[in-house]
């Protein structure tokens, strides 16, 4: 069977290929119409010279010989237009060179108004020149023609009028580099403004690390300090002395404030200064080319023929990380073979074709391994289909993986017009196609990562707490930080932004997420008093003092159901059941996705997932119901499945580095340092638990009371005697019967009691 391919080869703004086809070539002209063509050109030229000229008195009258410049100024206007397409024109001329059109306006009326004072310019020349032919008009046409050389050449007309007015300022200057000039950098540099980096990095080392001692020096260094002049050497051994002198954060974070606060123009209501978009570093991102991605759909196309599948990649969407083809599926035809004879009477057979079905989905998904091979490629991700659109797309990894920079992602308009009607907005990265994505926690409304050690979820969190440091006050979003690892959230410490320092402790975090359910109870009361039923509604109201969002951040789940398995999933699907309406999220991450951590409840109350790299199609199941994680690639390859979607969509998430975080603490401890008291005060969490564990261990178990009365009309009690009477299991029936001998004074111990031969006895 012969397989018939298409080749519509689509080109994106990516670099992609899209489904246009060249016209045809346009016949040419026959030589007869060209002539006719000129011909009637030259008749209207003619009717409109001798137009012009039997009108002369009048027009000569208003425009004078400036009527030259007119037709001249139009002629060129065509020819502009005629030489460039009307779209191109208007996009690079137009709208980005209008200066330049203005200029060349203002530059005819100048030349205009000097026709005017030769008194040949008509009424639009005198006009210009106020009909005035000395000093005045003389002075008019000069500016026009200054006017006209800054707009039609900024550069040399700045120039110009810095050199004319120059002169004024220069009586007046002050000379920066005098002796006992105040400099805000140190001496030897000047006009060197330094980074970030130089000016942060030197001082925090000087905090952790103790000074070098003092090694030899080269006697040629010595010689160039005794030529220096005294001065030189009295800023350089003050400069040596401050290097040495450790600075605490405080002076740290100003240094910080003084480069990028003073950009922040932008000042809340309640007087903090959000930072702006250049404390974030930008990345550039790596451009591939168009013909390797052409090679490979040749590729994808040739190795589905192979196999019998009729298929043309009709779209390429270069994303950061894997390229996204769109496979548009063929047709299985089903041909009939007739046999005829032909006039001269030998027979023939033809194949005619009775009837097409549209190729199977699943035919494309069956040969991701073939696909691999064919293409090289470590691993092959296929969507069937991609939503929305009648397309197959076969994800693969680009030669040189690219990152992606969260400023990328904030610059962009559709966060933008996000952030603008959602405080929560958060930006999670690029898709495929290279489109950003993004979300609001508000309408997540909790959110859970999961991904093995390594593949970025420690990155997405820091991602997900800077984007929201970066448009809210500690006035509108407050949070609580879990890290049982002690180094991943810890330099957050000093945030004003912090409901409470950085929990550490297990036992104190399951302190917090009780008090965080009592701060739910709280707010739901007082939402009813002023009949609100959300937190937006509450804070609408006047008179009222403004409830900030509380957003709990945990690095590791694992740790905390280890620690207390009940009263961890109890708490948390509370929470997350709940906590919404009153302005409280929850975003959870683990890195073992297993039964025992991600439980049934709490997956139900988590809709919103993200998972990075797992190493088994079980663990993709756990997070996602799916498989599909297992193949992606780390280093911020994630799958995200939002609430309104049926399948996850692959994303390459935002990369924060440790400078922009450290960058992002210092702006804000920079403001304001003693401006919010904490809302939660660990030392009081240490004794609430230790009371709450003491509580625990009295906590009698639900059937004590009748194991008592079994115990007071039996006279005698053991853990077999329970287990037959009250239809438990074993252990439980153990330890109500070590319950009730404590409770009665007596010796706990069992006595011999006989151990159940069923050790598959169901508990209760």
């Amino acid at each position: 069977m012969s397989i018939k391919k298409k080749s519509k080869l689509n080109i994106n703004s990516r670099g992609g290929m899209g489904g246009k086809r060249s016209k045809p070539d346009r016949p040419s002209h026959s030589g007869k119409s060209d002539t006719a063509v000129t011909m009637i050109k030259v008749v209207i030229g003619l009717g409109l010279i001798a137009l012009v000229i039997s009108f002369w008195s009048t027009i000569g009258a208003v425009f004078g010989l400036g009527l030259i410049l007119l037709i001249l100024g139009i002629t060129v206007a065509i020819a502009v237009f005629k030489r460039e397409a009307v779209l191109e024109f208007a996009r690079k001329t137009t709208f980005i060179y209008w200066y330049r059109w203005i200029g060349a306006i203002v530059l005819i009326a100048s030349i205009w108004g000097l026709l005017g004072i030769m008194g040949s310019g008509g009424a639009v020349g005198n006009a210009i020149i106020n009909s005035d032919t000395g000093p005045g008009g003389f002075v008019r046409v000069t500016g026009l023609f200054v006017l006209a050389l800054v707009l039609m050449v900024p550069a040399a007309g700045w120039a110009v009028t810095k050199w004319l007015f120059g002169g004024i300022s220069r009586p007046f200057r002050v000379d920066k580099n005098r002796p006992g000039a105040e400099t805000a950098y140190p001496a030897g540099t000047p006009g060197n403004r330094p980074t970030l980096r130089q000016a942060i990095a030197p001082d925090r080392q000087n905090i952790e690390r103790k000074p070098a001692p003092e090694t030899a020096i080269p006697a040629s260094v010595m010689v160039e300090a005794e030529e220096k002049p005294p001065v030189e050497k009295a800023a350089a051994a003050k400069s040596d002395k401050d290097a040495r002198e450790p600075r605490d954060l405080k002076q740290v974070s100003q240094d910080v404030w003084k480069k990028y606060g003073e950009t922040a123009t932008l000042l809340t209501a309640d007087g903090w200064r959000l930072p702006p978009v250049e404390i974030l570093d930008y990345t550039p991102e790596i451009e591939y080319g168009e013909a390797d991605n052409q090679e490979r759909a040749r590729m994808i196309e040739e190795a589905l023929g192979s196999y019998g599948v009729e298929a043309a990649v009709v779209q390429i969407n270069a994303g950061p990380t894997v390229t996204q083809f769109g496979v548009e599926p063929g047709w299985d035809r089903k041909v009939k073979e007739i046999k005829e004879k032909d006039k001269d009477g030998n027979p023939v057979t033809k194949q005619v074709e009775t009837g097409r079905t549209r190729v199977k989905v699943d035919r494309i998904s069956s040969l991701s391994n073939d696909l691999a091979l064919a293409l090289a490629a470590p691993s092959i991700r296929i969507e069937a289909p991609i939503p929305g659109k009648s397309l197959v797309g076969i994800e693969v990894p680009n030669t040189m993986l690219g990152s992606v920079s969260m400023r990328s992602v904030i610059e962009t308009t559709a966060f933008q017009k996000l952030k603008a009607k959602a405080p929560l907005a958060i930006a999670l990265g690029k898709g495929a196609g290279g489109e950003a994505v993004i979300g609001d926690l508000a309408k997540m409304p909790h959110l859970l990562i999961a991904g093995a050690t390594g593949s970025g979820k420690t990155v997405c969190l820091n991602a997900l707490i800077c984007c929201l440091l970066m448009n809210n006050t500690p006035s509108d979003v407050r949070f609580i930080m879990v890290d049982p690892k002690r180094v991943e959230l810890t330099p957050y410490n000093s945030m004003p932004h912090l409901a409470a320092p950085v929990i550490v402790d297990v036992d104190k975090a399951i302190g917090a997420l009780k008090w965080l359910a009592g701060e739910m109870d709280r707010r739901y009361k007082t939402m009813a008093e002023v009949t609100a039923r959300n937190i937006d509604a509450y804070n609408k109201k006047p008179g009222i003092e403004k409830m900030p969002y509380l957003v709990l951040v945990i690095d590791e789940l694992a740790d905390l159901m280890m620690a207390g398995f009940d009263d961890v999933e109890h708490l948390l699907c509370r929470l997350a059941q709940m906590a919404r309406a009153v302005g409280i999220h929850l975003v959870v991450a683990t890195q073992r996705p297993s039964v025992d951590v991600i439980t049934g409840l709490i997956k139900a109350n988590f809709p919103t997932r993200i998972s990075f790299a797992v190493t088994s199609q079980v663990d993709s199941r756990t997070i996602l119901d799916s498989i599909g994680a297992e193949k992606l690639l780390g280093r911020g390859d994630m799958l995200y499945m939002p609430t309104d979607a049926a399948k996850p969509k692959r994303l390459q998430g935002c990369y924060v580095s440790d400078q922009e975080t450290e960058r992002m603490v210092y702006f804000w401890n920079g403001q304001h340092p003693d401006a919010n008291s904490p809302m939660l005060k660990v030392e009081e969490l240490a004794s609430t638990q230790a009371n709450a564990g003491g509580g625990a261990a009295k906590q009698r178990d639900s059937l004590f009371e009748t194991a008592m009365q079994l115990a007071e009309e039996s006279g005698n009690i053991s853990a077999s005697f329970l287990q037959r009477k009250l239809h438990i299991g074993y252990p439980r029936a153990a330890r109500l019967a070590d319950e009730v001998k404590e409770a009665l004074g007596q010796d706990t111990d069992d006595g011999g009691a006989e151990v159940p031969a069923d050790d598959n006895t169901l508990l209760r």
